[in-house]
């Protein structure tokens, strides 16, 4: 690969982690040509792209984009592919129905909305997370729960006694 090839990966890949808030790491050398190309296609049908890349153009890719990757950057040796997605539990997902299927390790790590997941042992946790949208609806459903508890209160039995309370309270006023 020439200097002008390098510098197109280095800065295809910057583009690529300044846009995405899901990045992860994978590693795939212990797998056959078979099994690679069944993991492509299965990250390929969860929407998420891939891309093998060196090691030392990702870090450089890395450092350009302005974004903090912390420990994520001691995982690039061996083979590294790039993966990203706009859906954060896509490729964790994938990657875990696949290493379930031949008891693999193949994540290497995961760059989440500025969370870093080491290994393959995160990929539950990932799974586990909820996307802003999720945690979104569910403080809306919680801020709500008062206002739908009061309303089925006064239009059940309850409200009915507390009529009958507030009749009882004016008439012994007047």
């Amino acid at each position: 690969m020439n200097k002008e090839q390098k510098q197109a990966v280095v800065a295809e890949l910057t583009e690529t982690f300044k846009n995405n808030d899901v990045v992860y790491l994978a590693d795939t050398t212990g797998l056959s040509a078979n099994a690679t190309n069944a993991f492509r296609r299965a990250l390929f049908n969860s929407g998420v792209s891939m891309r093998m890349a060196k090691n030392t153009l990702i870090n450089i890719a890395m450092v350009n984009s302005g974004k903090d990757f912390g420990d994520l950057k001691n995982t690039l040796a061996g083979s590294t592919c790039v993966m990203v997605s706009e859906q954060m539990k896509a490729p964790a997902i994938a990657i875990k129905s696949f290493c379930d299927k031949g008891d693999l390790s193949i994540l290497k790590g995961a760059w989440i909305d500025s969370s870093v997941f080491l290994g393959n042992g995160a990929l539950k946790e990932i799974i586990k997370l909820k996307s802003k949208n999720e945690l979104i609806g569910e403080i809306i459903g919680l801020l709500q729960s008062p206002a739908r508890n009061v309303i089925s209160a006064l239009q059940g039995n309850a409200g009915q006694k507390i009529a009958g309370l507030v009749k009882a309270v004016a008439d012994s006023k007047a």
